[in-house]
């Protein structure tokens, strides 16, 4: 009788185990099925939010960098101290102004542009502290412009080559 129970029950049981296994499979296959569904749903949400900001901080470096400062700040008669603190406000504005960038492109992205609006700075500072504060702004415009020869890249060059890099990728 324990034999005949067991024919019953040893069939039985490996079906219902064939059919869990079966149905525990399918299950898992539709979770993977929609969390890619989820996935690529954001991504087609995303990418154009991200590459706007590739975009925004792009332009912001073009921004800030010396040449582009100097051309749209400058005005006849502005003395030198006049010019380094509209330079320097410019930029202060500029940098809130894309603050919320970061939230959309990489911390190495981020930070290399937090580095490029830093040697700006640094290079407006160095290049005003030369020369006397009462002076016309063409004195310190003429100094940027020699330092920015000197330099061996581009105070903004670094980010804005690795920013396109990066957009590349998401392609």
């Amino acid at each position: 009788m324990l034999m005949e129970f067991l024919k019953i029950l040893l069939p039985s049981l490996l079906v219902f185990l064939a059919g869990y296994l079966a149905i525990d499979r399918l299950l898992r296959e539709e979770a993977n099925r929609r969390r890619t569904e989820i996935t690529l749903g954001s991504q087609k949400l995303s990418l154009p939010i991200r590459l706007q900001a590739y975009e925004r901080v792009t332009l912001f470096l073009e921004r800030i960098s010396p040449e582009s400062l100097l051309v749209r700040v400058n005005e006849p008669g502005m003395s030198v101290h006049k010019m380094q603190s509209t330079l320097l406000s410019n930029i202060r504005a500029e940098w809130e102004h894309n603050l919320s960038q970061q939230l959309y492109i990489s911390n190495e992205a981020w930070e290399l542009v937090k580095n490029a609006k830093d040697n700006v700075v640094k290079l407006i500072s160095i290049s005003a502290e030369k020369i006397n504060p009462k002076e016309q702004s063409m004195a310190l415009s003429q100094s940027i412009l020699e330092k920015l020869v000197e330099l061996e890249q581009h105070p903004t060059a670094i980010a804005i080559d690795f920013l396109k890099r990066e957009v590349k990728e998401l392609f």
